[in-house]
């Protein structure tokens, strides 16, 4: 939306009507839409980084580790339902990139392979993010040390369900059969 105040557009009034890069991409183009993604990853990055070191937690016995993981939750509701656009934002995915990145980058290329690979032989853009977050489930369970019951686990699994929540809408197109395909990426096209 920060891009959008400089073109002089409000993404939320075009194609699908949502705020992140693939309606960004058919709405305006790809220069705008590699600008909203890598806002949206900032965001993720920003929160864990930076914002979280902002949090005075020696005397309130808290690690670390889940007060960068609050300050990465907080990033994505905060951009799923931002207080300035009305509570309109985007799905959530870009700021968990950003996230993901930072604090276990390991995960990042199998929740990516797994996005492309959903993309390439689908062409559902939300249905590879979907899957995508249920890959950094499996991912945290296998190569995590503690694995699901750690931080990280419990919040591999509730940004799961909540990337699936934020594209219900998704779902409910792909079983009508009029959700859009990205047919560019597409190797088998009907």
């Amino acid at each position: 939306m920060v891009l959008g105040k400089l073109k002089g557009i409000d993404i939320r009034t075009m194609g699908s009507g949502n705020a992140g890069g693939t309606n960004a991409f058919r709405s305006v183009g790809p220069i705008f839409a590699l600008g909203v993604i890598f806002i949206d990853i900032f965001k993720g990055i920003i929160s864990v980084i930076f914002i979280s070191k902002l949090v005075f937690v020696s005397h309130i016995m808290v690690s670390y580790e889940l007060v960068s993981i609050l300050c990465g939750v907080a990033a994505v509701l905060g951009h799923v339902y931002p207080i300035y656009y009305n509570f309109q934002g985007g799905k959530g995915a870009g700021t968990l990139i950003g996230i993901v990145g930072t604090l276990f980058p390991q995960s990042v290329i199998y929740t990516f392979v797994s996005w492309l690979i959903v993309i390439v032989f689908t062409g559902f853009v939300g249905l590879g993010t979907m899957v995508g977050s249920i890959v950094l489930v499996i991912v945290t369970f296998l190569f995590y040390p503690e694995g699901i019951n750690s931080y990280f686990g419990y919040f591999s699994i509730l940004m799961a369900l909540f990337i699936i929540f934020t594209h219900r809408s998704n779902i409910q197109r792909m079983l009508n059969g009029t959700e859009n395909k990205f047919e560019k990426f597409m190797i088998f096209k009907n």
